[in-house]
């Protein structure tokens, strides 16, 4: 094995669609396989960058000036970073890499834009850490989605587990990614994941999430309003195929009462997901489930129900939930540094395997 190939510490950071805050986590690999997992921690977003998050991807058509915005969640980043470190007592130097994703604010496949902010110059400066960022560009530029981007890395984690295989992701949005026996990958968003539901919690109780599903278990779906929800071309595409947040409205429950709203959003959700089964070459045996939809007891419930396999969380086969976002971002760091594909004509339709992303040396470092 060449020094080019062997295994380095890097560092991701994901900050999804939830808006929740930072993951950030450790992550020794060579790009190709993972050797393990350092470390991992998660650092909500103050209230304040939190707002001024929400606020911007609401506007996110208009493109409105955010670089007040995005100097402030770069600087929560690198203040996550400053805490992993602290937590597993480790110095800069001893980290190779980070792989910064961003937040994303628009993504508009089909016009082929994508915006995710987030200062990958800044970032290195403020850790003094090496940084590749803005990893869909590239994907985007050539024609594919953009995203999912985590396939690659799931697959790398799945190695040595019984396949056909489904890896869903609940975050703000879901995704799925279908590991076939041979290795082969499909992958994209099945629709809504907690955003709907989380939004129209923190509207009607304050709360910024239904936790547990306690909200969602004490109410009733409404038939006809997850008719109304799930009549919507997107499902019926085939994939590579790949959502904003916003692109659902949640008009069809307003109105309803709160419980019952959250029942449908979360029954939207889980039929959403039962749908992308339809795309899968092949039935799979067990769905594992990563995000934060995992830690929502109903959403688990019903999905088990629709699904009628096993669906279990990640932590089942030792992987870890919280942290495995930002794994992913570590580990794709680690493959555009080493001239590896990201993307792939099944998982973003890109026109080839592709690489991607932006480095950015560190000052101490260049």
């Amino acid at each position: 094995m060449s020094a080019l190939d062997e295994p380095v510490l890097a560092l991701g950071l994901m900050s999804g669609t939830s808006i929740d805050g930072v993951d950030a986590a450790l992550l020794r690999t060579d790009g190709q396989s993972v050797v393990e997992a350092c470390g991992a921690l998660t650092v909500p977003y103050d209230d304040a960058v939190r707002s001024a998050l929400r606020e911007a991807i609401d506007q996110a058509e208009m493109m409105p000036n955010v670089k007040s915005v995005e100097r402030a969640m770069t600087l929560a980043h690198a203040s996550a970073v400053a805490a992993l470190l602290r937590q597993q007592d480790m110095l800069p130097e001893e980290v190779s890499l980070i792989g910064f994703h961003g937040q994303t604010l628009l993504h508009r496949p089909e016009a082929g834009v994508t915006w995710q902010i987030g200062d990958g110059a800044m970032l290195a400066v403020a850790t003094e850490i090496d940084v590749v960022s803005d990893f869909r560009t590239a994907d985007m530029e050539a024609g594919g989605e953009g995203a999912p981007l985590a396939p690659a890395f799931h697959a790398a984690l799945a190695a040595n587990l019984e396949k056909p295989l489904a890896v869903l992701n609940i975050g703000g949005v879901a995704n799925v990614t279908w590991i076939g026996p041979d290795g082969a990958l499909i992958a994209f968003d099945t629709g809504p994941g907690n955003a709907m539901l989380d939004d129209w919690c923190f509207a009607h109780t304050g709360e910024r999430y239904d936790a547990d599903g306690h909200l969602a278990a004490s109410g009733r779906t409404d038939p006809e309003t997850l008719r109304q929800l799930l009549d919507n071309p997107y499902f019926e595409r085939r994939p590579p195929k790949s959502l904003d947040r916003n692109d659902f409205s949640s008009q069809p429950v307003e109105g309803m009462a709160v419980a019952d709203g959250a029942a449908t959003l979360a029954s939207f959700t889980v039929h959403a997901i039962a749908r992308a089964a339809d795309h899968f070459p092949q039935p799979v045996a067990r769905w594992l489930v990563t995000g934060g939809g995992r830690h929502n007891a109903v959403l688990m419930a019903w999905l088990s129900e629709l699904l009628a396999v096993p669906v279990d969380p990640v932590e089942t086969v030792g992987w870890e939930g919280d942290a495995l976002e930002a794994q992913a971002f570590a580990y794709l760091a680690v493959r555009s540094r080493r001239g590896l594909p990201l993307t792939f004509p099944t998982t973003t339709r890109a026109p080839r395997p592709l690489t991607g992303g932006r480095f950015d040396p560190a000052l101490l470092n260049s």
